[in-house]
């Protein structure tokens, strides 16, 4: 990638590792930043072989202050003439906070090296540019791939209206996802514990009505020291059928719970979970009197969500597949086998259609103990 007044990233090991550094901020913060992206930056001081890191910084829970101004308060006068790493294109309009490329300009850093080009309207280049205009070497692109994972959120809810989408399924050995009449443990501690971290790493976790009344999931993030990540609980909902004794209406004074219905459910339902403090929004239906797909995710965007982890059943996977919503697809397989009973196959024909034609293609396999995860994203 290339911006007039800057050059093409052809960076050294150095310039790799401090990136690598700035890109490990910004995750960790994954899903606590929103509805702004979540950001490393790195301020290194120092002649080449000698340099050392001056100040760093991650966008700070709810978006604000940005990542550039808490680095470069750390570094203080030893940012001038420093380098800056940075995971995302410094903003460079005005909102609730100045621009970071004032702050950038202001500190007199000599150099800044970014992954990715916002697509934000307000941003788009012009972050690079402005740098560039006040004599500021600016190199771009750097580890630009791992940096639009990272961002995928961002870039999704700007360039598409909607949040970008990671939908989890598990599947026994023999690709089940359900047993008849019975609710099927197929995971292990270990790749619970992984979903978990998926859980903190998002903006909001989406099930069907299906499931939150047949699994009466908490949705919560439960790993050691990350209790408090749980990200906003998003029920698809259509006629309000989720009843007050579920675990996500007790808990919902606790832990952000929001109800996607059609607008035409019934008010008495929708002020009856009101008094236990869940939200409930109404979009358009679709055909059939259900939430229509896209009007959902295009509700949550304009709430600012990013990032959105769906955790549903086969059913609502296949809906969100045939409506070309899925961006990220994790399919963890455990060792046990349902055998000749039958059951709900985890995966459906929509899903199973777009893996075949390669519309997701595997871009991870992990071993979680005795289960196997393989990751899958968006071919274009």
């Amino acid at each position: 990638m290339e911006t007039a007044g800057t050059e093409t990233a052809g960076p050294g090991e150095t310039d790799r590792r401090y990136m690598r550094l700035a890109l490990a901020l910004g995750h960790r913060n994954l899903g606590r930043t929103w509805p702004n992206p979540s950001v490393g930056a790195v301020v290194v001081a120092g002649p080449p072989g000698a340099e050392r890191i001056v100040g760093q910084g991650v966008t700070a829970p709810g978006g604000r202050p940005h990542a550039e101004p808490i680095a470069l308060a750390m570094a203080g006068e030893a940012a001038r003439g420093a380098t800056l790493y940075v995971s995302l294109e410094p903003c460079s309009h005005h909102g609730r906070t100045p621009p970071c490329t004032d702050a950038i300009v202001a500190a007199g850093i000599a150099r800044v090296v970014t992954a990715l080009e916002d697509p934000d309207p307000r941003v788009a280049g012009r972050g690079h540019n402005l740098l560039a205009a006040a004599g500021i070497a600016v190199t771009t692109g750097l580890l630009a791939e791992e940096a639009a994972r990272d961002h995928r959120g961002h870039v999704t809810r700007v360039t598409r209206g909607r949040p970008s989408l990671h939908l989890k399924l598990a599947q026994t050995q023999d690709g089940f996802a359900g047993a008849p009449a019975e609710r099927l443990r197929i995971t292990g501690a270990i790749a619970d514990g992984a979903v978990h971290l998926w859980r903190a790493h998002a903006d909001a976790i989406l099930v069907g009505i299906g499931t939150a009344r047949a699994d009466d999931p908490s949705l919560t993030v439960r790993l050691p020291g990350l209790s408090d990540r749980s990200p906003l609980r998003v029920v698809l909902d259509s006629n309000l059928r989720l009843l007050p004794s579920t675990t996500l209406v007790r808990s919902a004074c606790d832990v952000p719970t929001l109800i996607l219905s059609t607008r035409r459910a019934p008010v008495h339902a929708k002020r009856m979970l009101a008094s236990f403090g869940v939200e409930v929004i109404g979009v358009d239906a679709d055909g059939a009197g259900r939430v229509d797909l896209h009007a959902a995710l295009r509700a949550l965007a304009e709430r600012g969500v990013t990032r959105l982890c769906c955790e549903g059943g086969p059913h609502l996977a296949d809906a969100l597949a045939g409506a070309d919503l899925v961006d990220v697809f994790t399919l963890i397989t455990g060792p046990g086998r349902l055998g000749d009973t039958g059951g709900l196959p985890a995966i459906g024909p929509v899903l199973r259609k777009r893996l075949d034609e390669h519309h997701l293609r595997v871009v991870e396999t992990r071993i979680l103990g005795p289960d196997r995860a393989v990751t899958y994203e968006r071919s274009a």
